[in-house]
């Protein structure tokens, strides 16, 4: 992954490099010795061309290259030996020389030149074939070296100034690269909230292999699971609206009904209104146990599974005495969550199992590792489900064709909910040897 954070760091290093190397170049521009003696034409490779003609032809011929020097780039030049005394006569006033040869007995080869109309400047060169080290003192007038100066900076100006375009063209991409993508996304949120978002608007800006692409990658499954939830739960209300009116009209009808009718009759309605109220209520129950599954649960906390099973089988056979239910658990298997979400999943799953299991097979309940997760199955023996119904199940309020048996269709959407909450899924499969398995995949923390 091209880490954005990485590709900032090396604009600003870079940055700081051009900056910083251009500094020293103006510097040394600036108020360097070395820099005048390495690109002042009147000085630049003086010490070697004149030692080459001193010593190849002589005393006089080293005095007229310094004379036409002097003429040229109007730069005095006195040569000294090792002895302190001149070489030549050079091209100093007397009175200069007998200055210059004095300072450089004394141990002083600058000497101080502040407040005088010339900058001074000295070098030593030690010829490579014969040895001999000469030291040249250069006084180059002020106002000549000023004009030099205004043009030699004219190179490091123009590097700063090629610097900053660079600097600025830096700049600007790398803030495109931010801002762009960051348009982007506030855009996505904008439809988000608008609930018109569309996943594949940030397909491009996912395909990004760096923090932004996996910030979009992640806030498109976000968005297709807010829109999910957005359409489940306007399913939900058109369903509930749906499963509510079917027991309210009959309500009502029995109501009327029981107006006009004799004591006797009035007697005989009673019971199908307390069966229509309590399957109202016990559907509306169902609704609020699906609905509370999305508030906040609370810390989580070590689930004692095996105790939780055993409850609920207590329960269940409480009311269905002729039906066995076999239970197997790992040992050893601790599993965090919230017991409370984890038990009403598994009740919904066992009451599911028994409305189809027959009475002379055994329900069984398996719990055991596989991997980083946990596994708890609940098989019945019954019919199973068709396989093109398989991916319908745990949707609110679906019940497979044919189904005889008592329901609303919300228990496995109360588990399938409860799965997700803690980062599992619930699995719906027909058992290869018969009936139909439910399970739920649960990751194992702590």
């Amino acid at each position: 992954m091209r880490s954005l954070f990485w590709r900032i760091l090396a604009s600003f290093w870079l940055a700081i490099a051009l900056v910083a190397g251009l500094s020293l170049l103006l510097g040394h521009a600036l108020n360097q010795d070395s820099w005048i003696l390495n690109r002042h034409p009147g000085v630049k490779d003086l010490a070697e061309r004149w030692t080459q003609v001193y010593e190849t032809d002589g005393e006089e011929a080293a005095q007229s290259f310094l004379e036409r020097h002097r003429q040229r780039y109007h730069i005095d030049v006195q040569v000294l030996g090792d002895n302190g005394l001149a070489v030549i006569k050079g091209t100093f006033p007397p009175r200069a020389a007998a200055f210059e040869a004095r300072q450089h007995g004394a141990g002083d080869p600058r000497g101080d030149d502040r407040g005088l109309p010339w900058r001074r400047l000295t070098t030593d060169y030690t010829s490579p074939t014969s040895d001999e080290t000469y030291l040249f003192i250069y006084r180059i007038p002020r106002p000549e070296l000023d004009a030099w100066h205004r043009d030699s900076l004219l190179w490091p100006l123009s590097a700063l100034g090629i610097a900053l375009v660079v600097l600025t063209l830096f700049s600007l991409l790398l803030t495109l690269s931010i801002t762009r993508p960051l348009t982007r996304l506030r855009g996505a949120v904008h439809d988000l909230g608008q609930t018109a978002y569309q996943q594949n608007s940030l397909a491009q800006l996912a395909a990004r292999r760096d923090e932004l692409g996996v910030l979009a990658s992640d806030f498109n499954r976000m968005g297709s699971r807010l829109q999910g939830m957005i359409g489940s739960q306007r399913q939900l209300l058109r369903d509930v609206s749906h499963e509510l009116r079917s027991p309210l009209a009959r309500l009502r009808i029995a109501l009327a009904l029981a107006e006009r009718a004799t004591p006797e009759e009035r007697e005989a309605l009673w019971p199908r209104l307390a069966k229509d109220c309590d399957r109202l209520e016990a559907l509306i129950a169902e609704i609020l146990a699906l609905a509370r599954l999305d508030a906040d649960p609370g810390p989580v906390q070590q689930v004692d599974l095996a105790a939780l099973l055993e409850g609920i089988r207590e329960n269940a056979s409480v009311g269905n005495p002729e039906q066995r239910i076999e239970i197997d658990i790992e040992p050893g298997i601790a599993l965090f969550g919230w017991p409370d979400m984890i038990d009403r999943a598994l009740d919904n799953l066992l009451r599911n199992a028994l409305r189809f299991n027959p009475a002379d097979q055994p329900i069984e309940i398996r719990a055991a590792r596989q991997g980083e997760t946990l596994l708890i199955s609940v098989r019945d023996h019954g019919p199973g489900v068709e396989a093109q119904h398989l991916n319908q199940l745990g949707e609110p309020f679906f019940r497979a064709p044919g189904q005889a048996a008592a329901g609303h269709g919300l228990g496995l959407a109360i588990a399938r909910r409860a799965a997700e909450r803690h980062g599992g899924t619930l699995q719906l499969a027909n058992h290869p040897q018969g009936g139909f398995v439910a399970s739920l995949e649960l990751p194992l923390k702590g």
